[in-house]
């Protein structure tokens, strides 16, 4: 996801706090086709080292697809994640990398629909109110508008790829909830976080009606979001995009995780069935 260039003011005004388990080793996936799919935090905005033909997209060789891909011996992977994505531009221009052959889907999707960038730009530029109430109007349109969204892309997918076990990864809160934490005040943390809970209840929902599986990346993320000290997402950087996405650390030992947990279920599954 990204964030409009006005946020950038907000860099001189306020310091935020900066800031299971890596799969180890290779591992045999003979057989498996890999597409990636999703915004930016399957592209890996915010994690560094992009390939530079992925131009804005900036698909990243610490994106947890790159990484899942290297430390397995797949028939074929293909990257198109990219910065920015809707469930439209996604279902637009991002499903050709599926096909009758592909048994393997990961995707992140929702909070560009949903206004992220532009919660989190009112939230750091303006009083606690406005964060609060641009909050509520980002989870009544998660309530009211992004299931039928995710629902239409859900099916295209699986009209694209009727073999592949798909895995829906969700999002991770942005704060741990402490005093003495410098940057944004306590309600509006707790507000973002809030809208991070109803986004992952929308997108798991869509996930389980779709029969995709749903991987929720928070219990991963836990006790390492921004104001833990040991934080594996950015706060507010330059180039300001990155801000509030996954760091390299938060791929490999947030999202890679959660998806390799939910990819060997998946893939068990497939194998059974």
């Amino acid at each position: 996801m990204r964030l409009s260039l006005p946020c950038l003011s907000a860099v001189g005004a306020l310091a935020f706090a900066a800031g299971s388990i890596v799969f180890a080793g290779s591992a045999s996936a003979a057989g498996v086709h890999y597409a990636a799919l999703g915004d930016s935090y399957s592209s890996g905005t915010g994690a560094g080292s992009y390939d530079p033909a992925s131009g804005g997209c900036n698909r990243s060789a610490n994106a947890y697809p790159k990484l899942w891909a290297a430390a397995h011996s797949t028939e074929s992977f293909k990257f198109v994640a990219c910065s920015g994505a809707t469930t439209a531009t996604i279902k637009s221009g991002q499903l050709g990398a599926l096909g009758g052959s592909t048994t393997l889907v990961s995707l992140t999707a929702g909070g560009n629909d949903a206004g992220f960038g532009t919660v989190m730009q009112t939230c750091v530029l303006d009083s606690a109110a406005s964060c609060q109430s641009a909050v509520a109007n980002a989870k009544g349109y998660m309530d009211k508008t992004l299931p039928g969204r995710l629902d239409s892309l859900y099916t295209a997918i699986r009209s694209r790829a009727p073999q592949a076990r798909v895995v829906v990864l969700g999002y991770p809160r942005l704060y741990k909830i402490v005093s003495g934490c410098v940057g944004l005040s306590q309600a509006k943390r707790t507000a973002l976080n809030g809208a991070a809970d109803a986004l992952d209840t929308s997108v798991s929902k869509a996930a389980g009606r779709a029969g995709f599986t749903f991987s929720d990346v928070r219990d991963e993320f836990a006790g390492h979001e921004l104001c833990s000290g040991q934080g594996w997402l950015n706060a507010v950087t330059i180039p300001i995009g990155s801000s509030y996405h996954p760091t390299a650390l938060g791929h490999a030992k947030g999202y890679l995780p959660a998806f390799t947990g939910s990819t060997k279920r998946s893939l068990a599954l497939k194998r059974d069935s």
